[in-house]
């Protein structure tokens, strides 16, 4: 829908199409459900003359006043047209379809319009319908039940800017949520003196007028008549759009002063229709509403609207809103970007000012100035976002007509589902060129073009080149148009959960228990469905959010092979998303394919600090970043490396060629990007060099970059790192011995110095551009394609001390991505070999206090059910081969020499430690069969709790509690079973 052509009618302003409004955060039910105002009853029955007026009012919606070609009609013949509830805008003054055509406005009165030409529209309306499978059925809706005494809040705005619809749907949407009744117009939009009427009432039984000021407003009757009317009131809130409180004056507008004025101003009373003394009066009114300060700047939409909300929450007595806001604003202050931004951020003006014409479909303020060779491309006409293998016959019909010609005017987007695909399907007319070639494969599907204006992109380029950097200053220069940034990272395996953790921040509930249906049992799939949905609703409110997913690693999830694009909300609402990827295509989408830095910009960044270097030194910078490939991660170690040490470029090119390049066994499609650039790894190594000079030849810096690649690709806690980077086993014994007995004579002052060498390991790594800081206090972040060089370092036993430095320190609430990280380490999920073998105590410890609290986690607080069972089979899995090698007979040499006897198994030299084991594995087969009852597996859960039930009678005993609370278990899946075989069998 193009948001520049809808407006609102009684009160109706453009809204982006969505599934399904979620109420979890509201008190209120969605405003879409009222014709007129803002609901507070659940009463849906409209009469036949309400109707009429809903269905008039939404059809002039998305048009200039109708041509006189048609008319307004007579309520007869629209009085059994209705349209479903999803189908209308969220406003509350009135509802609207979104598929309504644009009407040619050429010729425009204002008069009464003939029936059969409405009516004709209306049929036509009805086809359009039918033809792209959206046909809805009528839902009554009564509009008496609908008229509220009062409102909280009263919205006037006028105009159809995009960005005025755009933040006045922001603010009413953000008021609802908080429980303030709203009722929004564009009085101007208006020709009939009973809907006038409705608005007057509307405005006479507001608590608050917020009037939204553009510079087009002062010449508009009837913003002057509203802030006369609240400001006799004494109730009037003016938020200033893209104005200044000081440029409201009406000297400098009279006078033509200021570069404002000068072309817009004069004598507005003219234009507003009105006496000169009155239009001076409504003027003057916004100086005794000064207190309140409101101004929606280009860069401060965000502060503006929460400080509105806030306000009006605050004089309407609402103290609960005003707590839970203040909540979330510290909230996001701290948790809102993963990483600080980046201060000395280097060109890319031309790829951000790109991204925000692909995101909102125009640019303004410095990046108008910024943008620069950018073509125009054509819009496509039809364009399939997913994986659709064939088109429907009807899709080639439309092409057909395409072909034959084209038709004027724009007409609006409409969206279509299945289970397969979501396709957004342009309804433009434009004349389609039939290819040069002929025969049967001359109408190939051509690759598909930017979507401007829909609310996506995708970023695509090499590891290292700086696509996070892109996002985040992104994400910074424009976060004001957004309530907040969701960052989540994209990697496989932990993209569903990180998208599932958003739910703090939206304020939904992603449990098992919200997600239980008490009509039916609900399978594991359909309980993350569910999750997922909630998430997934709140991000297709008309409050928008940017979305932005780090390094994309597939289209399909690691889980369960299902499409990336089930998490997404849908393209084209107020939610944008914003992808970064090295993958050459993401969804079906063209990406924005970066390119380097320019050859100035590169030299800026590996010149660093020191910008005098002669001729020569800049011819060897040039060479040296032909040899890093020119990726900004290598220009900007080079940079930080002449910058901390007194060395030039030349010398540091004759080191870089000194070193041994490391020969590895490169393999599979992530290590690509290593093997083409040899030079960035000694590059690395230089780095390593340097902290071993600094620190000595095990240099804390230098273990925790080998460390770092074992972790999740989330921030590490320092603490955490240098933990594991110091359980690294050493080559040589009798160091290690010597520097045990050096910290037990220390360990007074062992404390203090670990977090000095921490913190001075760390500053390094950060100095040295290895590793980028985080916003949470003492955490850092390390780059993929550093991780990945650590990993194929291959240190022996580094794996290893990673996992015990996780497992002994690391919080399940704050690091549950390294303690999954730890799991794929241990157990082989999919066709991944095990890592890190451990010994029979050490796996009791983690599974009692690592992975059953996780599994639980997993399971009951995210709804991840296939993720969380997989654990734990696999650690099901562990524990019997564990108890197999204790069964199996062992040799050894005490045994033999002193007793002479038969040869006798670890079950029988440890039947302590063998108890434990097979307790600890009856432990996770009951709790495997009590998740299986929450997904309906009765039989599966049945045989695991008979096996648990097995294992603790022979060791346990039948009146142990433990047994009997298995029992129980089993007597609840042996009923339940039962029944399921009662109504299944024939």
């Amino acid at each position: 829908m193009d948001l520049g052509e809808d407006s609102g009618r009684l009160g109706l302003l453009p809204t982006t199409t969505s599934r399904t409004m979620s109420s979890s955060s509201s008190a209120f039910f969605s405003a879409n459900q009222s014709p007129f105002f803002s609901p507070r009853s659940s009463t849906c029955q409209l009469s036949e003359s309400a109707r009429f007026d809903v269905q008039c009012d939404s059809t002039n919606l998305s048009a200039d006043p109708p041509s006189s070609s048609s008319g307004i009609p007579d309520p007869k013949c629209l009085a059994n047209v209705g349209f479903a509830v999803s189908d209308v805008s969220l406003m509350p003054a009135a509802c609207v379809s979104s598929d309504f055509p644009k009407f040619d406005h050429s010729s425009c009165t204002y008069g009464h319009l003939h029936d059969n030409g409405f009516s004709g529209i209306i049929e036509k309306h009805r086809r359009h319908i039918r033809s792209h499978d959206m046909m809805f059925s009528p839902v009554p809706i009564s509009l008496s039940s609908y008229q509220q005494s009062s409102y909280d809040v009263y919205i006037g705005l006028h105009g159809r800017k995009p960005s005025l619809l755009r933040f006045t749907n922001w603010l009413r949407a953000e008021l609802e949520v908080q429980g303030l009744s709203c009722f929004v117009s564009d009085r101007a939009r208006f020709r009939n003196s009973r809907k006038h009427g409705r608005i007057e009432r509307a405005m006479d039984v507001s608590s608050f007028g917020v009037l939204i000021l553009t510079k087009k407003s002062f010449r508009n009757q009837y913003t002057i008549e509203e802030l006369r009317f609240f400001s006799s009131k004494k109730n009037l809130v003016p938020i200033y759009f893209d104005l200044n409180i000081g440029d409201c004056l009406v000297r400098d507008i009279v006078e033509k002063r200021g570069e404002l004025w000068e072309k817009h101003g004069g004598e507005l009373w003219i234009s507003y229709g009105g006496l000169e003394k009155e239009w001076k009066e409504a003027v003057n009114g916004l100086v005794r509403a000064d207190a309140w300060k409101l101004e929606a700047l280009e860069g401060c939409w965000r502060d503006c609207i929460l400080r509105a909300v806030t306000h009006l929450a605050m004089r309407l007595g609402r103290r609960s809103v005003v707590d839970r806001l203040t909540k979330w604003r510290e909230k996001v202050d701290k948790e809102e970007f993963p990483f600080p931004r980046n201060e000395n951020f280097i060109g890319r003006k031309k790829e951000l000012s790109e991204l925000e014409f692909i995101l909102f479909g125009d640019i303004s303020g410095e990046s108008e100035r910024d943008y620069f060779e950018l073509k125009a491309r054509s819009k496509k006409k039809h364009l399939t976002i997913g994986w659709s293998k064939s088109r429907s016959l009807e899709e080639r019909r439309r092409e057909c007509n395409w072909e034959n010609g084209s038709r004027k005017g724009k007409e609006p987007v409409i969206w279509k589902e299945s289970e397969k695909e979501i396709e957004m399907q342009s309804t433009e007319r434009r004349r389609y060129q039939r290819p040069r070639s002929s025969g049967r494969n001359s109408r190939r599907k051509r690759p598909a073009k930017f979507i401007y204006g829909k609310g996506i992109a995708c970023v695509t380029g090499d590891s290292g080149i700086g696509k996070t950097e892109l996002l985040l200053e992104f994400a910074y220069r424009y976060h004001q148009r957004y309530k907040m940034v969701l960052w989540i990272g994209g990697e496989s395996r932990y993209i569903r959960q990180n998208y599932l953790n958003l739910w703090s921040f939206l304020d939904v509930d992603v449990g098992v228990e919200n997600c239980i249906d008490k009509r039916r049992m609900k399978s594991f799939e359909e309980q993350e469905e569910a999750a997922i949905s909630r998430v997934r609703k709140e991000l297709m409110r008309n409050i928008p959010f940017l979305l932005v997913i780090d390094n994309l690693e597939s289209e399909k999830d690691w889980w369960d092979q299902k499409f990336v694009m089930d998490l997404l909300p849908r393209f084209g609402g107020e939610t944008h998303i914003l992808i970064s990827t090295r993958l050459p295509r993401v969804m079906n989408l063209e990406p924005l394919k970066l390119s380097y830095l320019s050859g100035v910009e590169a030299m800026s960044l590996m010149q660093g600090s020191v910008k005098d270097y002669p001729i020569a030194e800049i011819d060897v910078l040039r060479v040296i970043e032909e040899k890093v490939r020119r990726l900004t991660l290598g220009l900007a170690i080079v940079g930080a490396i002449l910058s901390e040490l007194p060395i030039n470029p030349s010398r540091l090119l004759d080191t870089i060629n000194r070193l041994p390049s490391r020969d590895f066994s490169w393999s599979g499609r992530e290590t690509h990007s290593l093997r083409k650039n040899t030079f960035l790894l000694q590059l690395f190594e230089v780095c390593f060099s340097i902290f071993d000079h600094a620190d000595g030849p095990r240099s804390l810096a230098t273990r925790m970059v080998q460390v770092s690649g074992w972790f999740a690709p989330a921030a590490i806690p320092v603490s955490l790192l240098a933990l594991a980077a110091h359980k690294i086993p050493e080559k040589h014994k009798g160091t290690r011995f010597w520097r045990k007995l050096l910290c037990s004579l220390t360990c007074g002052f062992s404390s203090c110095y670990s977090k000095r060498f921490e913190s001075e390991a760390s500053s390094m790594l950060l100095r040295f551009n290895l590793a980028r800081s985080s916003t949470k206090e003492g955490y850092i972040h390390f780059n993929e394609v550093i991780r990945m060089y650590a990993r194929r370092r291959g240190v022996t036993g580094v794996s290893h001390a990673m996992v015990q430095a996780v497992v002994s320190h690391a919080s399940l609430s704050h690091h549950s991505e390294h303690i999954w990280a730890v799991c794929f380490l241990l157990f082989g999920f999919g066709n991944d070999p095990t890592v890190v073998e451990l010994r029979v105590s050490e796996l009791f410890y983690i599974v009692k206090e690592v992975i059953l609290p996780l599994a639980i986690r997993t399971f009951m607080v995210f709804s991840r059910c296939s993720a969380a069972l997989e654990l734990l089979r696999l650690c099901t899995d562990a524990l019997e081969a564990a108890d197999q090698a204790f069964v199996t007979p062992v040799e050894k040499w005490l045994d033999k020499s002193l007793c002479w006897g038969p040869i006798r198994t670890n079950m029988q030299l440890n039947p302590c430690l063998w108890q434990e084991l097979a307790l600890t594995r009856a432990t996770m087969l009951e709790t495997r069969a009590k998740l299986m009852l929450r997904g309906g597996q009765f039989d599966i859960g049945d045989d695991l709790i008979r096996k648990a039930i097995f294992i603790r009678n022979s060791i346990s005993g039948e009146d142990h509690p433990d047994t009997v609370s298995a029992r129980e278990t089993l007597s609840k899946l042996t009923r339940l079973l039962a029944n399921v075989q009662a109504h299944t069998s024939p």
